[in-house]
């Protein structure tokens, strides 16, 4: 298809710009806001480095209001590992403890920096469950899973670090680097590229802050959750409510597995800088460093979510069943409350939705990955 052009949508209810192909997206979108007077989303696109898509629509957000993803934070943690591999800095295959020797301790001396980044590492939680003080921390909760047995042989299995994985990235980029996660992240990324998404959101972008509102569960809905054994141990110490989501304490620290706060324009725009480029600049990844970054390490039986055919690269989800955002060398992640980012290198396509209130019973809106994936073979 030949190149759009960005036009104003001049729909009902949705506001932003569109290319001017994706007629067909639009009238979709519109239809969503019709349909339910409550929903609240932005969603961007950008096709081979060109925005083809900023939008938004409801009554509890606007173009520039900042929500926390949840989750889709963790695309920092990737992008950041990949900018440190694309430097010669950092060896996938290289074991953990080399960067930081205390990770050796109680059998872990031959975890790989891979194993730890796609969750095969067994610390989905510390022995004693951390606190969110220990995460709100730089080091006191790495500490403390540095000193942790794993909890299944390292390899032998994986679960979802669904927090713990910040912790461990944050220690690794800082025994590399002399910089915290944050700080690199900030520094290398963020910041030279005018990305719309922060690791501890600072002072004076706090008016654009917009609260996540809890998900409404169906009356139709009587199934409860179902987890592993390791389940309870991973997330029951770890309250999620909104009052602790929207905390002023939890986005000025923006852990970096749960946490960040941004845009949809922002995260589209974050994966765009790393793999297309944008702004006519070149990709600060080169193609090889994103293959490597979003090659599937693992897939299969999650030992935390109790779930069939999760798979992960270094970080990044790979699409599933369940998650089909895009082909097979597409990566990014969810987030708990509906958002979701990603990138196809094969089509060029960068997508990111965020949501206020995310449809039951989490994960991923099913909106957005089929948005995700139609959008890249559309363009």
């Amino acid at each position: 298809m030949s190149a759009g052009t960005l036009v104003d949508i001049e729909a009902g209810r949705l506001q932003g710009v569109v290319d001017d192909r994706l007629t067909a997206i639009v009238d979709r979108l519109e239809g969503y806001l019709r349909d339910d007077d409550d929903l609240s989303f932005q969603v961007a696109a950008f096709h081979r480095g060109t925005p083809v898509l900023d939008a938004w629509g409801g009554p509890h957000l606007d173009g520039d209001s900042m929500l926390i993803p949840f989750s889709v934070t963790k695309n920092t943690i990737g992008l950041s590992v990949g900018l440190l591999l694309e430097r010669g800095l950092i060896d996938l295959d290289e074991r953990v403890a080399h960067y930081w020797p205390e990770f050796a301790a109680k059998g872990k001396d031959a975890v790989t920096v891979r194993q730890l980044l796609s969750h095969q590492a067994g610390l989905p939680q510390a022995t004693t469950p951390l606190t969110w003080d220990e995460l709100w921390d730089h080091h006191a909760a790495a500490a403390r899973l540095a000193d942790t047995r794993p909890y299944w042989y390292p390899g032998s299995a994986f679960g979802y670090h669904a927090t713990t994985i910040g912790s461990l990235g944050d220690e690794l980029v800082y025994r590399v680097t002399g910089r915290s996660l944050h700080e690199f992240y900030e520094e290398e990324i963020r910041a030279p590229h005018q990305i719309d998404f922060y690791l501890g959101l600072p002072a004076e972008q706090e008016h654009r802050f917009t609260p996540l509102r809890p998900m409404v569960r169906p009356v139709s809905a009587t199934a409860s959750p179902s987890f592993s054994a390791l389940g309870p141990v991973v997330f029951g110490s770890l309250s999620r409510d909104m009052d602790h989501t929207n905390s002023p304490r939890n986005y000025r620290y923006g852990h970096a597995a749960t946490a960040g706060t941004g845009t949809a324009r922002g995260l589209a725009r974050l994966f765009a800088a790393a793999v297309t480029g944008v702004d006519g600049r070149a990709p600060f990844l080169s193609a090889d460093t994103v293959e490597q970054i979003g090659q599937q390490q693992i897939r299969g039986y999650d030992e935390v979510l109790h779930q069939q055919d999760r798979a992960h690269a270094i970080v990044f989800q790979k699409p599933s069943q369940q998650l089909a955002f895009g082909g097979p060398r597409a990566f990014g992640h969810d987030g708990a409350a509906g958002a979701l980012a990603c990138v196809d290198p094969d089509t060029g396509l960068t997508f990111a939705w965020t949501i206020v209130r995310g449809p039951w019973p989490g994960g991923a809106d099913p909106r957005a990955v089929a948005l995700a994936r139609e959008l890249g073979a559309l363009l």
